[in-house]
């Protein structure tokens, strides 16, 4: 598989420090760490303001291990993120790119919403993978964790491709060759990451709660959910709506995908020669 295709939510700082900067943010919580790029954006903003990071992930790269271990603005909490937040008090804002399935999202949502009404602070959320092929499809990279009764059928050896909702055969396409799952089937009830955030907001809006939502079509998405009656909304929607649904990022994150998938299929294809 090639390493092309760029996708960390990194790609996103500008606008994500123009929104913590607008609802002037100091404390925020991270779902997901991996390598550690976003969280030391997120942490250098920290630092600026006097806040701090609570980074979650019950298994990222040595890598962030090191570097949180000598920044002392940082907390690393090594839990699922289900666990770990239910433990926090007094975030600020939220950044969400851990597990891209509808179970994990919805209920980091709820639950970070739960915390924001307790503690009186406006919600304040970042979603990644909110596009494909994570949108309406969901991805298990701990399928065990994800109960039975909310966990789809699912392949950790097909790939999904664009404009199909059924995955191709094993060892085709955009796949995890074992690091991870995707759902058979795209599209449906409680299936990907963006129908969670449309219900979830579905569900706070019946609720009586005013809430936005932004949706930046690149690098498989990112999400901005917030309070629209907190008293920095405005600010904040001047910051991320001129990205909202952009048409040009729309066409040139679909070129962008095509072409990697292109990649994929040809060295697919020279695989197959050199193992014939």
């Amino acid at each position: 598989m090639t390493n092309l295709l760029i996708h960390s939510m990194t790609e996103f700082w500008d606008i994500m420090l123009g929104a913590l900067q607008a609802a002037e943010v100091r404390h925020i919580a991270e779902v997901g760490a991996e390598f550690g790029g976003t969280s030391q954006h997120l942490a250098a903003y920290t630092r600026v303001v006097g806040g701090s990071l609570t980074s979650i992930d019950p298994a990222p790269k040595q890598a962030f291990l090191d570097w949180a271990d000598q920044t002392p603005e940082v907390r690393h909490v090594p839990l699922p993120s289900l666990e770990a937040i239910p433990t926090m008090a007094n975030i600020d804002a939220w950044v969400i790119d851990g597990d891209h399935n509808y179970y994990t999202v919805f209920n980091e949502l709820r639950l970070a919403n739960a915390l924001a009404q307790r503690d009186q602070r406006p919600l304040l959320a970042f979603l990644h993978d909110v596009s494909w092929p994570t949108g309406r499809r969901d991805m298990y990279y701990a399928p065990e964790r994800i109960p039975a009764e909310h966990r789809h059928p699912y392949s950790t050896d097909r790939g999904c491709t664009l404009g199909r909702a059924d995955l191709l055969p094993p060892g085709e396409g955009f796949r995890g060759d074992g690091h991870f799952a995707w759902a058979l089937h795209e599209g449906g009830p409680r299936n990907g990451v963006l129908t969670a955030v449309e219900d979830f907001l579905e569900q706070g809006r019946a609720a009586g709660q005013k809430l936005a939502y932004a949706h930046v079509p690149a690098v498989f998405g990112m999400g901005i959910l917030f309070d629209a009656s907190a008293p920095w909304a405005e600010a904040v929607t001047d910051v991320v709506f001129p990205w909202h649904d952009n048409a040009l990022l729309a066409s040139l994150e679909q070129n962008r995908l095509r072409n990697y998938l292109k990649v994929i299929e040809w060295q697919d294809r020279e695989r197959d020669r050199l193992s014939a």
